[in-house]
C-alpha cells in the first residue's frame, strides 16, 4: 500500500469526509482492520481564503507548492489537494514534487465519461465556475461540455459555500435553493451535476435527484485509494 499525502484544511469540514472515505474504502477493499497509510498537511483555511478573495494567486500558488513538499517529505507516494478550487494550481504544483498529484477534474471527467454523458452542470465557487482551469480541462480532455448556472445563482453559491458550508452549516432553506438551481440546469440540458466544491456533498445528495451527481469528494478519495493500492 503506497503512502496517501493530503494537503487539507480547504475546508476542515471536507478534509475530514476525505480521511473517512479513504479509510472505508481501504477497509472495504481489504477487510479486517486495514487503514490508510497517509500523512496530511493542513492549513489555515482563513490565510487561504484571504488569498482567493483578494486575487493573491501567486502567493496561494507558494502556499500549496511548500505544503506539497512537505508532504512529499514526509513520506507520501502520491497527493491529493483536498479542494476543487486550488487545483487552480494543480500545474504547478505537479511540476514542484516529484510523486504524481491526483488530479480531480481528470477523476471527475473519467466518471462522466463512464456514464456516456456529454452535457454536465457545474457547482463549486466562483473561482471554479468562472474560470478556465476546471471547464476547459474537462473539454479539452474529455470532449465533456460544461453549463454553470446564471449570474445570481453563482452569487448564492458561492456565499453559501464560504458562509455556511465550510462552517458546517447545513440548513433545508439552502437545500431547497440549491434544487432549484439544479432543476434550472437540468432544464438547461445537463445530463448530470459535478458537485464542484468539496463541501457540497454534505448539503446536496444523490437520492433527491434522477440525474448523476458526481460527488468530487467521494470520486477524489477513491481514486487516490485506487492508486495506493495498485
Amino acid at each position: 500500500m503506497k503512502t496517501i499525502g493530503l494537503i487539507g484544511g480547504m475546508s476542515w469540514q471536507s478534509s475530514l469526509e476525505y480521511y473517512r472515505i479513504i479509510n472505508e474504502t481501504v477497509e472495504k477493499k481489504l477487510g479486517g482492520f486495514h487503514s490508510a497509510k497517509s500523512v496530511m498537511i493542513s492549513v489555515d483555511f482563513a490565510e487561504i481564503e484571504q488569498l482567493q478573495h483578494a486575487q493573491k494567486w501567486k502567493k496561494a500558488t507558494e502556499m500549496m507548492i511548500e505544503a506539497a513538499q512537505s508532504v512529499e517529505k514526509a513520506g507520501a507516494e502520491l497527493l491529493v489537494i483536498c479542494t476543487n478550487t486550488m487545483h487552480k494550481m494543480a500545474e504547478e504544483v505537479q511540476a514542484s514534487i516529484e510523486i504524481p498529484l491526483i488530479h480531480i477534474v481528470d477523476v471527475t471527467g473519467e466518471a462522466i465519461m463512464a456514464l456516456g454523458l456529454r452535457k454536465v452542470g457545474l457547482l463549486g465557487s466562483r473561482f471554479t465556475m468562472e474560470e478556465g482551469f476546471y471547464k476547459e480541462r474537462l473539454r479539452r480532455k474529455y470532449g465533456i461540455d460544461v453549463l454553470v448556472p446564471e449570474e445570481k445563482d453563482r452569487r448564492y453559491i458561492h456565499t453559501i459555500i464560504y458562509h455556511e458550508l465550510c462552517k458546517g452549516i447545513l440548513r433545508k432553506v439552502t437545500q431547497a435553493k440549491f434544487k432549484k438551481i439544479i432543476d434550472r440546469l437540468i432544464s438547461f440540458g445537463a445530463e448530470g451535476v459535478i458537485l464542484g466544491c468539496t463541501e457540497i456533498p454534505l448539503l446536496v445528495k444523490q437520492k433527491d435527484y434522477a440525474i448523476p451527481l458526481f460527488d468530487t469528494t467521494t470520486l477524489h478519495a477513491q481514486a487516490a485509494v485506487d492508486f495506493a493500492l495498485k
